[in-house]
């Protein structure tokens, strides 16, 4: 006989999870309340950072159903999900989505699912891939500078090159010129840099 439990996520500490609960036994679910897991914790976090789900995960056994009344409240992304369910599926544990239908994901109709889910945010993700170097292509050619503003100008660069030349340690430059080390020793290898390349 299946054992049944049930996943319910919210994100802060003012929101309940009794709607989930609520969806979940208007689908015809009886949860015991041992089996139910609830967890209040961001949706961006991934799926295997959750405390309340790594508990559920030790608990579920082969045979098992874990129902969810969203996609989202197992994972932060489609690729998430997709993981999180795949590792069930390899642990024989069926999942059962309300908001698709009550469809299990790990059957071939629920895998089809998955890979259609799948295949959006790939699709998704390179679209924004897509915009974000159109955008920095259009930045560069409107002549912006991208990125964080040199610590050092042009004439701060050279002063600081010499005070190196004249045997000052990098810590000490750095101080003088009210900057990291890190900032020093950039400045002093692309001198170098510049040097060998002539």
């Amino acid at each position: 006989m299946s054992r049944v439990f049930a996943y319910c996520r919210v994100s802060t500490l003012d929101q309940t999870t009794q709607n989930q609960r609520l969806e979940i036994r208007a689908a015809g679910f009886a949860i015991e309340a041992r089996r139910l897991i609830e967890e209040t914790i961001s949706g961006s976090v991934a799926t295997k950072q959750r405390p309340g789900f790594m508990r559920l995960l030790d608990r579920l056994e082969p045979g098992d159903v874990l129902v969810v009344t969203k996609l989202d409240r197992l994972g932060r992304n489609a690729m998430d999900v997709r993981a999180t369910v795949e590792q069930l599926a390899s642990a024989g544990v069926r999942v059962h989505c309300l908001a698709l239908g009550g469809v299990d994901l790990t059957s071939p109709a629920g895998k089809m699912t998955m890979q259609v889910i799948a295949a959006v945010a790939e699709f998704e993700r390179d679209l924004l891939i897509e915009r974000t170097q159109f955008g920095i292509l259009r930045a560069k050619a409107a002549g912006k500078q991208l990125g964080r503003p040199p610590a050092l100008n042009a004439q701060e660069r050279r002063a600081a090159l010499e005070r190196l030349a004249e045997g000052a340690s990098i810590a000490i430059v750095a101080r003088e010129f009210k900057t990291t080390r890190q900032t020093i020793m950039r400045v002093r290898d692309a001198a170098l840099k510049l040097q060998h390349s002539v």
